[in-house]
């Protein structure tokens, strides 16, 4: 399996500020409403662009994360431990999608996703 960047999101403390902040600067528009309140899917202007995001955080400070396709969120996730990474996100489940986040072991956090 190919492991392209699926998704991006802007994690913030004020996620309505943060769509002003970026419909102003680069014309984003909010495109649907997501799986939780203040989670929004965002039309960045081209079909063929990664999936973008603007929500709510999901930990105690505000983050831009990119997320990989994975066939198993679960199981990438122990594997990055196993590599000297540590867990931040366990796997999650949506509606159509599952996700997680890790760190490296240098401390970069990457999300894993998986459809399904």
């Amino acid at each position: 399996m190919a492991h392209p960047v699926v998704h991006a999101e802007i994690r913030s403390a004020d996620p309505d500020k943060t769509r002003e902040f970026f419909a102003e600067l680069f014309g984003w528009k909010v495109a649907s409403e997501g799986a939780f309140p203040g989670y929004t899917f965002i039309d960045t202007g081209t079909p063929e662009g990664t999936y973008v995001a603007i929500s709510p955080r999901q930990s105690a400070e505000d983050e831009v994360l990119f997320f990989v396709a994975v066939e198993d969120v679960a199981a990438t996730l122990a594997r990055a431990e196993e590599l000297g990474g540590r867990i931040v996100q366990q796997a999650q489940q949506v509606p159509g999608t599952s996700f997680g986040v890790f760190t490296d072991a240098q401390g970069h956090k990457v999300g894993v996703a998986a459809n399904g």
